[in-house]
């Protein structure tokens, strides 16, 4: 099967030299990867050049990206190459940087913009607008794929993780999402119809699961 797998952090640039990126290792993604090219398939890797995981990888191609719109960029452009099945793993930016103004010491503000922001002439106030959706384009790029999303959930409990998750695959058409983070608790679930979850205990046990039912 041709599998494509995302993992690791976009990054949204400030100015030249200063970003807004997340925690996102790629460990995770990368080694979903390894687990599907050790078992047969032929996997693409689309990794955050901002991923601290040290691999190893053993893709079949792999890609690096920057921004999301740079991922989504790679993303339109495999959707010529008969994917079969998109893990979209990465840690996508929520938020990119809007209009940036500075504030003078009477209050007034003007907007601003410099290869790089100089903190010597007092506040800087960032506007954060939200970043595009990359999952909701999926099912256009690839119609016939088996697409799995993924939420990293904070707040709430299990049972509304759970639910976060079965919102995400009705609007935006996809097949599974695997939902994780301190709302869930440990281990992770495999969400692939409204509010019906396998808890799984450690990522072994998530890789194996996702193999068996992207084949299923």
């Amino acid at each position: 099967m041709k599998c494509l797998v995302t993992a690791g952090p976009t990054w949204e640039p400030l100015d030249e030299v200063r970003r807004l990126t997340n925690f996102s290792t790629g460990r995770l993604g990368s080694e979903l990867a390894n687990y599907l090219a050790d078992r047969g398939h032929e996997v693409m890797l689309l990794l955050g050049a901002g991923a601290t995981y040290g691999g190893p990888w053993r893709a079949l191609r792999s890609e690096q990206f920057t921004t999301t719109a740079d991922l989504r960029e790679r993303l339109e452009r495999l959707a010529s190459h008969a994917i079969q099945a998109v893990l979209h793993t990465a840690a996508v930016s929520d938020f990119r940087f809007g209009r940036i103004w500075r504030e003078a010491p009477d209050g007034t503000r003007t907007e601003w913009r410099a290869a790089k922001l100089a903190s010597s002439g007092g506040a800087v106030l960032a506007e954060l607008v939200p970043a595009p959706k990359l999952i909701a384009e999926l099912r256009d790029w690839f119609p016939r794929a088996r697409l799995v999303g993924w939420k990293y959930e904070l707040d709430g409990n299990r049972a509304l993780a759970v639910e976060r998750a079965s919102q995400q695959i009705a609007e935006n058409h996809t097949d599974g999402c695997v939902v994780n983070g301190r709302a869930y608790g440990p281990g992770f679930g495999l969400v692939t119809a409204a509010d019906q979850c396998r808890h799984l205990a450690g990522a072994a046990e998530l890789y194996a699961a996702l193999a068996d039912w992207l084949t299923v």
